[in-house]
């Protein structure tokens, strides 16, 4: 969905004043309270079904505030549109809003979308592998050294008292389902709601590994830091949070939402792994209130930090909102 022509508007006239004025950290994108634009990340996909119901069923109009909903594309990188002030909110875990933070990025938690985190161990389902202190001497595979699969792994080794060094991490890029097929690696860290279910939907016998309670946040809104406290904000996380209870009561109608945004829906087995997908992420909304634990804000602070994630030092209250 293209943003409001008046956010375009304000940003160039924003480029063309930064020409002649000191540096600045960039505004948001709002030219009023009540005008908000939520980056999506990368492409249309049904994980942003709350998003395409709260829209569609009118529960932004309904709170007042005027929302586009902005999907960033493959190329994009997570915060730099909000950081850029092209956008007001994004979504994002909770853990990858702090480590941005931690560099600099303005951007807060305003809720919390996944109660639950939601990557996990995959292995095949004949693996010997039962538990992550069976991971020792073996290989993992992970997209790369970032984001929460390469997060989630340092939280699973640590509670298993392992490290990086006690494995061998394979760096496989997004060929999760490729690469342990292949036995190229003993497991994967993937998503529970969507590698997994890739798997199941392939017809590979794989098991899942929860990671358990983490010290760990997974994805949430995050707003710009100039906004975090402001009615609108707090009225976008509201009927956001509709939207998700919305999912979560009605996966199949959800999926017809998302339809009208993610093309090849009216595909019937795109349609089947659609729904699929969206019933394995019911479980992680939890309560669907979007509310954000302050306790485990600052245990992820702490675990992050001493994993050498964070650039700088962040103040848990600085980072997060309890709205919701």
């Amino acid at each position: 969905m293209n943003r409001h022509r008046t956010a375009l508007v304000l940003a160039a006239a924003t480029l063309a004043l930064a020409a002649c004025a000191e540096p600045r950290t960039p505004e948001p994108a709002t030219t009023a309270a009540d005008e908000l634009v939520i980056g999506l990340t990368y492409t249309p996909d049904v994980q942003f079904a709350p998003f395409y119901v709260a829209e569609a069923r009118g529960y932004y109009e309904d709170a007042g505030v005027d929302v586009s909903l902005r999907h960033h594309g493959a190329s994009e990188s997570l915060l730099g549109a909000l950081e850029a002030g092209e956008e007001d909110l994004v979504v994002a875990g909770g853990d990858e809003m702090l480590q941005a933070r931690s560099a600099g990025v303005p951007v807060v938690n305003v809720a919390t979308l996944y109660e639950e985190y939601p990557v996990a161990l995959i292995v095949p389902g004949d693996s010997d592998i039962t538990t992550a202190a069976d991971l020792a001497g073996r290989s993992v595979g992970i997209p790369g050294p970032f984001g929460e699969t390469y997060f989630g792994l340092l939280a699973l080794l640590a509670d298993a008292g392992l490290s990086e060094d006690d494995v061998t991490v394979e760096h496989i890029g997004f060929t999760q389902q490729a690469a342990l097929s292949a036995g190229h690696v003993d497991a994967v860290m993937g998503y529970a709601n969507n590698d997994a279910v890739q798997f199941a939907q392939a017809g590979v016998d794989v098991r899942t590994i929860p990671l358990g309670d983490v010290p760990l946040v997974g994805i949430g809104i995050g707003a710009h830091e100039n906004i975090a406290d402001d009615d609108a904000t707090a009225a976008v996380v509201e009927a956001t949070m509709r939207g998700v209870r919305d999912v979560v009561e009605d996966p199949a109608a959800a999926v017809e939402v998302a339809a009208g945004h993610v093309p090849g829906l009216a595909d019937p087995a795109a349609r089947e792994a659609a729904l699929a997908t969206v019933e394995a992420t019911v479980p992680l909304y939890g309560s669907a209130t979007g509310a954000s634990d302050p306790a485990r804000w600052e245990a992820m602070v702490a675990f992050m930090a001493e994993h050498g994630l964070l650039e700088g030092e962040v103040d848990p209250a600085d980072a997060v909102r309890t709205l919701g």
